[in-house]
């Protein structure tokens, strides 16, 4: 359980952040909802928390701006004292053919789900090195291991983000931070309900298991890994895709 513990998950507002950030208050943390759109989808993500007898705050903040990033974990720390664990949700997709693709749309898929992750990694670990304890988790993709078609720069993005967490669990574990990554496949979100039909057949054809996961799924292993338990388990890339990547 995760009880005194206190959490930053970007990307909070919806899909999977939300499960996550709803799966981590279950267990005892007190949860900080970061989001940069709709602050009225991070107040339902908040009060659903608050229902369930969790505790959570919002906060606002484009995780792509270093200068904002900074601020939001300073305030964080200043509000709740300690940072033990940090969700690197936040990301965007502008599918296109590498051909097509403009540079505006592949700067700003890397900006938020690589540089992002890297921003808040930044200003957080200070913290967690200060506590000698902490707990990162970066939400790559199935798309950042095998690659994907019109999807250039998201794909970039998630294999360097599986980089970026080997990498700092390198720099971090002698101070008893483990960095790990998570892969999901295709997930029962809103990004998917989006798809044709068509499309949805075409992608549960590739899935072994014959469906798509469910966010709880994919907040269940970042709660995992989380965990005290998950103690001595750091640089990996935990997937939950059904089978597609084996």
């Amino acid at each position: 359980m995760l009880e005194g513990k206190t959490a930053v998950v970007t990307g909070a507002s919806r899909g999977i952040g939300r499960a996550i950030a709803q799966k981590l208050a279950s267990q005892g943390a007190s949860v900080v909802i970061n989001y940069n759109g709709s602050e009225e989808k991070a107040l339902e993500t908040q009060q659903k928390i608050q229902e369930n007898g969790g505790t959570a705050s919002i906060y606002r903040c484009d995780v792509s701006d270093y200068g904002q990033c900074e601020k939001f974990i300073q305030d964080v720390i200043l509000e709740y004292g300690r940072l033990d664990i940090l969700v690197n949700n936040a990301g965007i997709t502008k599918d296109g053919l590498l051909m097509k693709m403009s540079e505006e749309d592949f700067d700003r898929v890397i900006d938020i789900n690589l540089k992002g992750a890297f921003n808040t990694i930044r200003f957080a670990s200070r913290q967690m090195l200060k506590q000698r304890s902490g707990r990162i988790i970066n939400m790559s993709s199935v798309s950042g291991v095998t690659g994907n078609a019109g999807q250039a720069n998201y794909a970039a993005s998630k294999a360097g983000l599986i980089g970026l967490t080997k990498a700092a669990a390198r720099e971090l574990a002698s101070r008893g931070i483990t960095v790990n990554a998570i892969a999901p496949g295709f997930i029962e979100t809103d990004m998917t309900d989006a798809l044709s039909d068509k499309v949805k057949e075409a992608a549960t054809a590739q899935i072994p298991l014959g469906r798509f996961g469910k966010p709880e799924q994919v907040a269940a292993a970042a709660a995992f890994l989380a965990s005290e338990e998950a103690g001595y388990i750091t640089g990996q890339v935990l997937h939950v895709d059904g089978g597609m990547v084996m």
